[in-house]
C-alpha cells in the first residue's frame, strides 16, 4: 500500500504505475481516492474546528454563569447543543470515509522499482545469470513420481483416500531426505547470521490483510470456518505479522529471521502434467527467510537473500538460474522479484524453486511497523522474504539431478551428515 500522500500529490505517477502493471481498470481508483481523501480531510477539519468552538463556548458558559447573566448562558447552550449534533454526523461520517479511502488503497499496487522489466505476465520475465552448468544424461529420466514409487518413497493414492487430491505420504528415504534438506537449510541460513524461528501456522485476519493483496488472499488462503484465522500459505505472513503495531529501535536493525513452517494453499484451477505428483500441492514444508530492516539497506539485502538461495542449491549440485520478474507478473505489494529456478534434466528446461521479494514499505504501513531512529525521527521499515527451500519442488530438481541410471540417487555431501552419512539410496521396487 503506497502513501496516500505521495498519491495526492504524484497522481500522474501512480496511473502511470499502474498502466505499467496492466491493471487499466484499476486507473479510475486513483481520481475516487483522491476525491475521497479530499471529503475526508474536510469533514476532519469541520469537526477539528466545531470540538474547538465548543471548548470556547464552554469556557463562555461558566463565565457567562458566573456573572449570573442565566439567560445568556442558555442562549449560547443552545448553540452548543446545534453544534454537538453536526459533530456527532460528522463523527459518524469520518470512520466510513476512512473505510473507503483505505479499501481503495489497499486495491492500488505498490510503485515498483525502476529497474523492473515491463511486461504483461510471466511469459515476459527476463532471466539474469545462470550458475552450474545444464546437463542432460544419456539415459531416460522418468516423472519424478516414478523416481520416488521406485524408492518407495511415496504413497498418493491413500493419500487421495485421505484428504483428496493435491496431498501425499512421503515414506523412507524419501521423507528422510525431504527433512534433511529442511534441516541443512536451517543450518546453512543460522550460519550466515540469521535466527531460527517457528511461528505460528494460523493467523488473524488483520495480519491476513497487511502481508499479502486481496487477490492473493482470495486464491490462496485457507479460511477456518467460525474462526478470525487463516492457515498460513507461507510463514512470511506470521513472520511478518509478528511485529504489527511495532516500534522497532533502529540500532536493532536489520532483524534477520529464518523460519520453518508447514504451509497451506487452495492452488485453484486446473494444471498440466507437469504440475501432477508433488509438484503443486495443497499443503508442503518451506524454510524461508525475512529481512526487515532500513530502506536505504532493501535493495542490497535483497541481493544478497537470493544468493544465498542460489548458493545453496548450488552446493546440492543443481544447476539454477534468476529469473527477474516483470511488471504484470508483480503481486500488488511487491517493489521487485526474482524467481529462483532449478534445472530439469527431464523437461530440459528450468523451473521455479524459489521467489525473493522486496516489499519497499507496503506491508509496514498496512501493519504500522515503525522504526524509531537515534535523531527520534519515526519512519516505515522495509521488509522482504525469500524462499530458502521448499523440499517438495526442489525434491523434484534434486532427484532428477542427483539420478544414476539404475533408479539410485546419489546424495552430496552436504546432506550426508543429515542422512546418517549415507552416500546413496537405492530403489526398493523394480
Amino acid at each position: 500500500m503506497i502513501d496516500i500522500k505521495f498519491l495526492r500529490e504524484n497522481p500522474d505517477i501512480v496511473k502511470e504505475n499502474i498502466k505499467k502493471k496492466f491493471q487499466d481498470q484499476k486507473l479510475p481508483l486513483v481520481d475516487e481516492v483522491i476525491e475521497l481523501d479530499k471529503e475526508r480531510r474536510e469533514v476532519q477539519a469541520e469537526a477539528d474546528a466545531i470540538r474547538a468552538e465548543k471548548n470556547q463556548i464552554s469556557k463562555q458558559i461558566g463565565a457567562l454563569m458566573a456573572q449570573g447573566k442565566k439567560e445568556e448562558a442558555e442562549e449560547v447552550k443552545k448553540k452548543v447543543a446545534e453544534s454537538a449534533a453536526r459533530l456527532k454526523e460528522l463523527e459518524e461520517k469520518e470512520p466510513v470515509i476512512e473505510e473507503k479511502v483505505k479499501t481503495i488503497m489497499m486495491r492500488i499496487p505498490n510503485i515498483i522499482d525502476e529497474s523492473v522489466p515491463i511486461g504483461k505476465d510471466d511469459s515476459e520475465n527476463v532471466e539474469v545469470e545462470r550458475f552450474g552448468e545444464p546437463v542432460v544424461p544419456d539415459f531416460e529420466i522418468p516423472y519424478h513420481t516414478e523416481i520416488i514409487e521406485k524408492l518407495a518413497g511415496i504413497d498418493l493414492d491413500s493419500a487421495r483416500d485421505v484428504a483428496g487430491n493435491g496431498f501425499y505420504y512421503l515414506i523412507g528415504d524419501v521423507a528422510r531426505l525431504h527433512s534433511a534438506v529442511l534441516a541443512y537449510a536451517r543450518d546453512f541460513m543460522i550460519d550466515k547470521g540469521f535466527t531460527y524461528v517457528i511461528p505460528p501456522f494460523m493467523i488473524r485476519s488483520d495480519v491476513v490483510t497487511g502481508v499479502m493483496s486481496f487477490d492473493e488472499m482470495e486464491s490462496m488462503m485457507y479460511k477456518i470456518e467460525g474462526e478470525d484465522l487463516y492457515l498460513i500459505g507461507t510463514s512470511e505472513h506470521s513472520m511478518i505479522g509478528r511485529f504489527i503495531n511495532k516500534m522497532v529501535d533502529e540500532d536493532q536493525l536489520p532483524l534477520t529471521f529464518t523460519s520453518y513452517s508447514p504451509c497451506f494453499r487452495k492452488e485453484k484451477g486446473a494444471h498440466g502434467i507437469e504440475e501432477r505428483g508433488i509438484y503443486r500441492i495443497h499443503q508442503f514444508e518451506k524454510q524461508e527467510m525475512i529481512v526487515i530492516c532500513k530502506p536505504e539497506d532493501s535493495m542490497d539485502w535483497y541481493n544478497k537473500m537470493w544468493s544465498y538461495t542460489v548458493e545453496l542449491f548450488r552446493s546440492m549440485d543443481i544447476p539454477v538460474r534468476t529469473l527477474e520478474c516483470c511488471s504484470g507478473d508483480l503481486a500488488d505489494l511487491k517493489v521487485k522479484s526474482v524467481d529462483v529456478e532449478a534445472w530439469s534434466p527431464r523437461q530440459k528446461k528450468y523451473f521455479e524453486v524459489g521467489s525473493c521479494s522486496n516489499l519497499g514499505d507496503a506491508q509496514a504501513r498496512r501493519l504500522k511497523i515503525r522504526v524509531k531512529g537515534e535523531d527520534g525521527e519515526k519512519y516505515l521499515a522495509h521488509t522482504l522474504n525469500n524462499t530458502v527451500v521448499a523440499p517438495p519442488r526442489m525434491l523434484i530438481a534434486f532427484l532428477e539431478n542427483n539420478l544414476n541410471e539404475d533408479g539410485s540417487v546419489n546424495i552430496p555431501e552436504v546432506l550426508r551428515p543429515y542422512m546418517g552419512g549415507t552416500e546413496k539410496i537405492c530403489p526398493k521396487t523394480k
